[in-house]
C-alpha cells in the first residue's frame, strides 16, 4: 500500500475511520497498564484520534507519528484550541514537527522515524504504546516490518493493542483483518502476549454489515 492512498484519503475527506469519539476500550482498560503521570506514550499512525487527545489530558506526553500533515494539522488546532496547548510547527527535511507542551506530533513516514530522534525529542525513550488502528491499516505485506520496527522504535516499550478481524473474502481492507494467530506471529518473539477482550461488533458497524460480512470481532492485546 502507497503512501499515496492515504494522502488522497485525507485530502478527500474520506475518513470514515476516524472515529469521533474516544475508544471506547481506551476508557476502560487503558488504568491496566499502570502508567504514571507524565509517562511517554507513542500512537504509531495516529490520524487526529482523539484517544490522542484523551491521553493528554489524563496528564502523559503524547508522541503521534502519521503519514498526513492535513491530519495533524487539524489535530495541532484542536490541541490548542481546547486545551491551550502552544504548538509548534516546524519542516525539517522530509519531516514535519509539532511541538507543544507535553505533546510531540510528527509527519512523515513512520519507518524513517528512529528511537534515536524520539530519544533527542523527549529526553529518554518510549515507555508505552497504544495501538488502535495503526496494525490493522496496514496490509499483510508491511505487518512484519511496522512490528519489528515499531518494538526498535519504543525499545520494547509494552503496548495496549487492538486489532480487528472479519472474513476478508468477503471485504478488502482497510481496516484489514488480524487473526489471533496473526498477532502472535508478529509478537510471540518480543512480548508475553495476553488476549485481554474479544468482542463481536457486526451489530453496531451497519456499513461493514452492508458490504457482507456475519461477523466483525474487536481483540485487545496487552504485550509486555
Amino acid at each position: 500500500m502507497h503512501s499515496e492512498f492515504w494522502h488522497d484519503k485525507w485530502s478527500k475527506k474520506e475518513i470514515g475511520f476516524h472515529l469521533d469519539e474516544v475508544n471506547k476500550v481506551l476508557l476502560k482498560y487503558w488504568p491496566d497498564m499502570h502508567l504514571a503521570a507524565g509517562s511517554k506514550v507513542l500512537l504509531p499512525l495516529c490520524g487526529k484520534t482523539l484517544d490522542l487527545f484523551w491521553l493528554r489530558e489524563a496528564g502523559y506526553c503524547v508522541v503521534g507519528i502519521e503519514l498526513s500533515e492535513i491530519a495533524l494539522d487539524e489535530l495541532a488546532a484542536q490541541l490548542t484550541a481546547e486545551l491551550d496547548i502552544a504548538i509548534e510547527k516546524n519542516r525539517e527535511g522530509e519531516q514535519v514537527f509539532y511541538r507543544g507542551e507535553g505533546v510531540l506530533l510528527i509527519a512523515g513516514d513512520f519507518f524513517n522515524v528512529s528511537r534515536e530522534l524520539l530519544q533527542r525529542e523527549l529526553g529518554g525513550d518510549i515507555d508505552a504504546v497504544y495501538d488502535r488502528a495503526a496494525l490493522v491499516a496496514l496490509p499483510e505485506s508491511m505487518r512484519r516490518q511496522y512490528s519489528q520496527h515499531l518494538h526498535a522504535l519504543s525499545n520494547g516499550a509494552p503496548q495496549m493493542l487492538v486489532t480487528l478481524d472479519y472474513d476478508q473474502n468477503l471485504m478488502d481492507g482497510p481496516p484489514f483483518a488480524l487473526s489471533d494467530a496473526e498477532v502472535h506471529a508478529h509478537y510471540d518473539a518480543l512480548y508475553t502476549l495476553t488476549l485481554t477482550e474479544e468482542r463481536e461488533l457486526i451489530e453496531q458497524e451497519p456499513r461493514f454489515k452492508a458490504r457482507g460480512l456475519t461477523s466483525f470481532k474487536q481483540r485487545l492485546y496487552f504485550l509486555r
